[in-house]
């Protein structure tokens, strides 16, 4: 798998910013489900945007872990814009977002055991034959743990991805999140994560709200955070890097501000603000814990360079 450097979540308020710039960002994540089913303007762009810079696509609702059947609909749909933009990868997260056909618009936790490991381990390899590519897999941020988990998440994403092939992508900040919210050692974690499987890392901000943490994406990675992807951008021999930011989002540039301190901290720099602290997003503000705005489509409505 390549290794990609720093990127940036492709975000529509973004859009006019980079087309008409061309910024200097090594690639692109884009969300899946924000371009699947557009036609026109929005594919165009992402069309336009993946012949300057690597793309990956990174997905919400594929529901690997649920009982419900795969939807092979969502899967021709996904199939059909990857065989379109040529990504590096296709990514989603070990969870579940919905039964009896309903989406929560939440990545809900499994509980992991083998009867849980055999179930999604069937369902990646139906879903790689369907996709014609690999999948990468995420670790979900989470707020409560299963009774009956008697696998820990390392061990779970490595006897998967030796039984289908797959790739990993480690969020470090869901690391962060889902070890403080269960009261477990996140350098621990990463000592047995399988990073030989690693192709990708994600970076972003969480509102800390004191017995626990909400995956907000909408604020400044953390010094923890970071000092845990130094670690992780190590033991995965560079792995692509790419910071999320989707909920308040800024200017562009204040984004991309945020990703070059991944270059300081990889060099040893502890001074991680990339903005005085009067500038700053306050650790008080309410958020939900999966932002979806980001999700609804309300792309390039006044973009000049692709008029409707």
């Amino acid at each position: 798998m390549p290794r990609l450097g720093l990127g940036l979540g492709l975000r529509n308020v973004h859009f006019d910013h980079i087309l008409a710039e061309w910024p200097k960002v090594d690639w692109f994540e884009a969300i899946s489900e924000n371009f699947m089913d557009s036609g026109g303007r929005p594919r165009a762009v992402l069309r336009r945007i993946a012949e300057r810079y690597p793309i990956a696509l990174h997905g919400v609702s594929l529901s690997i872990g649920s009982t419900d059947p795969l939807n092979r609909s969502y899967l021709a749909r996904l199939r059909q814009l990857a065989d379109e933009v040529s990504p590096r990868w296709v990514s989603d997260h070990l969870c579940w977002s919905g039964m009896q056909g309903i989406n929560s618009h939440d990545l809900l936790p499994l509980p992991l055991n083998q009867d849980t490991l055999a179930h999604v381990i069937a369902r990646v390899a139906q879903a790689q034959e369907l996709l014609g590519r690999p999948l990468v897999l995420e670790n979900p941020s989470t707020y409560m743990r299963f009774r009956d988990s008697s696998i820990d998440e390392p061990a779970f994403l490595g006897e998967l991805c030796r039984a289908t092939g797959c790739w990993l992508l480690l969020d470090v900040n869901n690391v962060y999140v889902s070890c403080f919210n269960a009261g477990t050692d996140p350098w621990d974690y990463l000592e047995r994560f399988p990073f030989k499987r690693v192709v990708q890392l994600h970076l972003a901000g969480h509102q800390h709200c004191g017995t626990h943490i909400v995956d907000t994406h909408d604020r400044p990675v953390c010094d923890a955070v970071w000092q845990l992807f130094r670690k992780a951008w190590q033991r995965s021999g560079g792995a692509a890097t790419l910071l999320e930011w989707d909920g308040d989002v800024p200017p562009f540039e204040r984004v991309h501000a945020e990703l070059m301190l991944a270059q300081k901290v990889l060099h040893g720099d502890t001074s991680t603000s990339a903005m005085p602290p009067s500038q700053s997003q306050s650790d008080t503000a309410e958020a939900l814990s999966t932002p979806v705005d980001f999700l609804v489509p309300r792309i390039m409505g006044s973009s000049a360079l692709y008029p409707p």
